[in-house]
């Protein structure tokens, strides 16, 4: 299973009152792993609109914050594809600091059609290239 590495660096906006990287701004560094992810995989998000007419929505996540990040860290967010259906698919995400994982989180991503606003199946290509990426 391939896992893809994405650096990020906490900033004086990504913190809360108490110095620590506010709970939602994990979910942030997350999505924009995911993004890069399937960039490096030759898929972006507004491609996929352009030229299947379907795109990519959260559904559910599950999160456990396990240690802080503080201003000034520099994070890895570890991405990984876990499984695929017909329309959805689900990826773990670790967020690690000096080598430990501070957060971990799965997210349920579904195919939407875009005009119909209702789930369809993951378009070919991209399914074999997730298949790819899980062996």
């Amino acid at each position: 299973m391939i896992t893809h590495d994405f650096p990020v660096r906490v900033y004086y906006d990504d913190t809360d009152a108490g110095g620590v990287v506010y709970h939602a701004n994990y979910l942030k560094f997350c999505e924009r792993a995911r993004t890069e992810y399937l960039r490096s995989l030759g898929f972006e998000n507004s491609g996929i609109r352009a030229e299947t007419g379907t795109i990519i929505v959260v559904k559910k996540i599950e999160a456990e914050y396990l240690k802080p990040a503080r201003l000034d860290d520099s994070l890895i967010v570890q991405t990984r594809i876990l499984s695929i259906k017909n329309t959805s698919f689900v990826m773990e995400q670790k967020v690690a600091k000096n080598g430990g994982e501070i957060f971990v989180m799965t997210v349920l991503l579904v195919f939407i059609d875009d005009t119909e606003g209702r789930p369809t199946k993951i378009p070919n290509s991209i399914k074999a290239q997730f298949v790819k990426e899980m062996e």
